[in-house]
C-alpha cells in the first residue's frame, strides 16, 4: 500500500536564501516531511544531470530549496504545488529567480499539455500518496519528458524496478518497462528528514527509451493484473466475450503456457500480447 508521507524539499543549515521554515504544526498535519540534509539536495541536482537549456517539472515544492537549485541550473522550472499555505514563500522565490512558473493545483488533475515550454525532465521529491499514478500519467501523457529523477517510497521504487515473476511485479512495473528503463540511484535513510517519516525512501531514475503503451494496451495491462492468483486468460474472461480464448491463443502463439499468469510476462511480451489480442503484429 502506498504511504501518505510527503517528502518536501526544505533544509536546515542552508544559506538564508535557501532556508525554509522548520516543519511546524501545519506541515505535520499535512503529512509533510522536510529534507534536512543539504548534501542530499545537492546530490539530487547532480544526479539529475541538468543542462542550461533543460525545462524541468517539479511536483511538490515545499519551501522551494530544491526548486531554487533546479532553477539555477536550467532554463525554466514548472512547479506544481497544492498547498496554498506555501504561496507567500514560493511566489517570492519565483519572482526573485525569474524562471519559475507555479501552478497551484492537484498534479493529478492539471492539464499537463498546457505547460509551456514543455518539460523534458521531471525532478522532484514526490508526495508519496500520488507518486505511482503521477509517474504513470507523465510517462503516458508527456512525450516531451525524457528523464525522471524522483524521490519515492522505497516500496514504490521496488515495484517500479521489479523483475517479471516476483511478487511485487505488477501493472506499474509493466507500464514503466514499456518504453522506459528504471533503476534505483540511491537509498535514502529516514533520518535525513524532519519529522522522520515512517517509511524508507529511494531516489530512482527513469529514462525514456521508446513509446509508452497506448490507452488500449494500458487498459489491457491493468485488467491482466486485476486477479493476480488467476491465469491471465481467466483474469480477462469477465472483461468481454471471447477475450479469455483470444488470450489463450495469443499466449500459445508466443510460445508461452496458455495458463500463464500476468506476472510471468515481461514488458516486451506484454507489448506483443497486446498486438495479438488486437489481431495485429
Amino acid at each position: 500500500m502506498v504511504g501518505t508521507d510527503r517528502i518536501e524539499g526544505s533544509g536546515s543549515g542552508d544559506a538564508p536564501s535557501r532556508r525554509g521554515p522548520l516543519p511546524g504544526r501545519r506541515q505535520r498535519r499535512l503529512g509533510q516531511n522536510f529534507l534536512a540534509d543539504t548534501n542530499l539536495l545537492d546530490a539530487i541536482v547532480a544526479d539529475a544531470d541538468l543542462c542550461p537549456d533543460d525545462v524541468v517539472l517539479e511536483v511538490g515544492g515545499g519551501s522551494g530549496v530544491l526548486t531554487e537549485r533546479l532553477a539555477e541550473s536550467t532554463s525554466f522550472v514548472h512547479l506544481i504545488e497544492l498547498d496554498r499555505g506555501l504561496a507567500d514563500q514560493l511566489e517570492a522565490l519565483a519572482a526573485r529567480l525569474g524562471n519559475v512558473g507555479i501552478v497551484w493545483d492537484d498534479a493529478l488533475r492539471v492539464d499537463l499539455s498546457t505547460l509551456d515550454p514543455a518539460p523534458n525532465k521531471l525532478v522532484a521529491n514526490l508526495p508519496y500518496s500520488i507518486a505511482t499514478p503521477l509517474l504513470i500519467r507523465t510517462i503516458v501523457e508527456m512525450p516531451s519528458v525524457q528523464t525522471w529523477l524522483v524521490m519515492v517510497q522505497k516500496e514504490i521504487a521496488d515495484r517500479l524496478t521489479a523483475d517479471p515473476g516476483s511478487k511485487i511485479y505488477g501493472s506499474p512495473s509493466v507500464v514503466v518497462g514499456i518504453g522506459c528503463e528504471a533503476k534505483e540511484v540511491r537509498k535514502v535513510d529516514p533520518a535525513v528528514f524532519v519529522p522522520r517519516p515512517r517509511v524508507a525512501s529511494s531516489l530512482i531514475r527513469i529514462e525514456r527509451t521508446g513509446s509508452p503503451p497506448d490507452p488500449a494496451l494500458h487498459a489491457l495491462i491493468r485488467e491482466s493484473f486485476a486477479h493476480r492468483r488467476k491465469s491471465l486468460p481467466r483474469s480477462l474472461e469477465t472483461t468481454g466475450p471471447g477475450r479469455a480464448e483470444r488470450a489463450r491463443q495469443a499466449l500459445v502463439e508466443m510460445g508461452l503456457a496458455e495458463d500463464a499468469r500476468a506476472e510471468s510476462l515481461s514488458p516486451e511480451e506484454f507489448a506483443e500480447f497486446g498486438m495479438l489480442m488486437r489481431g495485429a503484429r
